[in-house]
């Protein structure tokens, strides 16, 4: 693909940056467009992944047909199948009437479903079914429809861990997964950052009718050494404060710092008209630090369980000891002895750490809902997890 063609894409949908890996996924989206090879387009959150399916929408033979972008994660476990694959009059008390499905009335166009990992399991085996032969059943109905759509997902979760965990079926993966896109965090785009900051910045001062914004050396170095947790979308959200809350539009580094989180400046310091940053690809925020301790012991208790069980007539050892059961080529039940750095847990009860980071995993969830007076999107973007996924522990916690 020439340079020009290449930029004619980035005008026409609105991306801005000259990122070699970025470059690759355009490309790679208008080359899997001639086709109808299913695309799985894989990123963290707020990197623009929903401009790919429109890129391959536009430059397929399905152009001219009707392009629906569904995403999976906000609709109730209890509809998903409903939206997707219809269903009949009286399938379900509010069914008074049959209703079509976007796999219906998407026919002959492209399908964009993102947040593709938060499908219950039972929609993952109809969304299965109707990739690999084009049939469906709506829900409370018998007869098979047929269906001619281009499925584009998307997805900000390890796909792998997921399948590891049983959250989501490794065959739908593949099939998902035949050609995958995947789109750089920011970070990893640091040139870009000062064209993205310049470009947000010229349309919020002219929405709101105010003067350009200019960066000194030191600040444009800042802003290329953040972590950028939330990618683009923080990126947004940063230039539009600096738009409104600045007087001076002459923005230095120490300025352009108050509208940084703390908690994710990846321990930056400013020295003359140079940024250094010390291990920033390795900040984590605090909610997901919380959420990862408490999947580590989580993991911890459960894994004590099983050796528990596995090892019952095994003699006690006088030093802390547990057997670790690691797959080989060889032998897939040889059993290796690792010891048991936690000797302050060693000795309490699996269910008992269980029990105690639940509370603190329900008390953390209460305090976000309060703070956002019960506004379940907005604590769940607080919290750095899909909706559907707070839905399900506030039922689990018994929470209001």
């Amino acid at each position: 693909m020439t340079t020009e063609e290449l930029q004619t894409i980035k005008q026409r949908f609105h991306i801005i940056g000259t990122n070699r890996e970025l470059n690759r996924a355009i490309e790679i989206a208008v080359q899997v467009a001639k086709t109808d090879l299913s695309v799985l387009v894989t990123g963290e959150s707020g990197v623009g992944k929903e401009y790919f399916p429109q890129i391959v929408h536009a430059y397929s033979a399905r152009k001219h047909g009707p392009y629906f972008a569904i995403n999976c994660g906000a609709i109730p476990e209890g509809t998903i199948d409903s939206e997707l694959f219809g269903h009949e009059k009286g399938a379900f008390t509010d069914a008074k009437a049959e209703r079509k499905g976007y796999f219906e009335i998407a026919d002959g166009g492209t399908l964009f479903l993102d947040e593709v990992g938060e499908l219950p399991l039972q929609t993952q085996v109809r969304l299965l079914r109707v990739l690999e032969s084009g049939e469906f059943i709506r829900v409370g109905g018998s007869q098979v429809q047929k269906a001619n759509v281009r499925v584009v997902a998307a997805t900000n979760i390890d796909m792998v861990r997921a399948i590891r965990e049983s959250r989501f079926r490794e065959d739908l993966y593949y099939r998902l997964n035949t050609v995958e896109i995947k789109v750089p965090a920011l970070r990893e785009r640091k040139e870009d950052i000062p064209l993205l900051f310049r470009k947000f910045t010229s349309d919020f001062c002219s929405r709101y009718q105010m003067p350009p914004v200019h960066l000194s050396a030191d600040a444009t170095e800042l802003l290329k050494a953040y972590y950028w947790q939330g990618n683009i979308r923080q990126l947004k959200n940063i230039a539009e404060q600096v738009c409104i809350l600045e007087k001076d539009h002459e923005i230095s580094a120490e300025t352009l710092e108050r509208h940084l989180p703390k908690n994710e400046m990846a321990t930056a310091l400013v020295v003359g008209n140079t940024t250094h940053t010390e291990n920033s690809e390795r900040l984590l925020s605090e909610k997901e630090l919380l959420y990862m301790l408490v999947e580590m012991r989580r993991d911890i208790a459960e894994l004590k369980a099983e050796l528990n069980r596995r090892q019952s007539d095994m003699p006690a050892s006088p030093a802390a000891f547990t057997g670790v059961r690691t797959k080989t080529p060889d032998d897939s039940n040889d059993y290796q002895m690792a010891e048991i750095v936690d000797m302050d847990t060693a000795h309490r009860k699996p269910e008992e750490d269980s029990k105690s980071l639940q509370e603190v995993d329900k008390e953390h969830i209460q305090n976000v809902l309060d703070q956002y007076k019960g506004n379940r999107k907005a604590a769940a973007d607080a919290l750095g997890i899909p909706e559907r996924t707070l839905y399900r522990r506030i039922k689990k916690y018994g929470l209001k």
